[in-house]
C-alpha cells in the first residue's frame, strides 16, 4: 500500500535563462510528476533573488517552490531529471507531512487549553495592555468625572 506524502521541492533556475525557458523547464517537471503519479498542490515562483553565496560563478537565481503530493517514486524522478540539468543551480526536498501533521497537533492542543481558562479571553490575552494603559478606558473614566 502507497502512503501519499507532502513534499516542498524548491529549485534554483540559471539567471541567465529567459522566462519561456524558466516556464518550459517547469512545467516539463511538473509533467514528470504528474506522469510519476503525483499531485501538484501549489507551484509557485518566488521570482529572482540574490544568493548567500556564489554558485557556479552565479550570484543570482529565479527561486521556485513546487509542493507535491505523492508516493516518493516521483521525488527520486525529478530530483535525477534536476541533477542533470544544466539550468538547476541548485535544489532541495523536504518532506513536510509530518512537521504539519505535529503542527496542528499543537494547535489542537492550544485551543483546548485556552477554553479550558476562566474569564474573559479578550482581557486575558498576551501583549494587550492594561486598564491604565489603554486610552479608551482612561478617556472614558474621563468623561465620567
Amino acid at each position: 500500500m502507497e502512503t501519499h506524502r507532502q513534499y516542498e521541492v524548491v529549485f534554483i533556475v540559471d539567471p541567465t535563462a529567459d522566462e519561456d525557458e524558466v516556464t518550459r523547464l517547469t512545467d516539463s517537471f511538473k509533467q514528470i510528476v504528474i506522469d510519476q503519479g503525483g499531485v501538484i498542490t501549489k507551484s509557485e515562483s518566488m521570482g529572482k533573488r540574490q544568493l548567500a553565496y556564489e554558485i557556479l560563478h552565479k550570484t543570482e537565481g529565479s527561486f521556485w517552490l513546487l509542493e507535491i503530493e505523492g508516493s516518493g517514486r516521483e521525488i527520486a524522478e525529478l530530483e535525477r531529471r534536476m541533477r542533470v540539468n544544466d539550468r538547476i543551480i541548485r535544489y532541495i526536498t523536504v518532506r513536510v507531512d509530518e512537521d504539519r501533521r505535529r503542527a496542528e497537533k499543537f494547535r489542537a492542543k492550544r485551543a483546548k487549553k485556552a477554553e479550558k481558562r476562566p474569564g474573559n479571553k479578550d482581557e486575558q490575552r498576551r501583549g494587550s495592555a492594561p486598564e491604565f494603559a489603554r486610552p479608551d478606558v482612561a478617556e472614558a473614566e474621563e468623561d465620567a468625572a
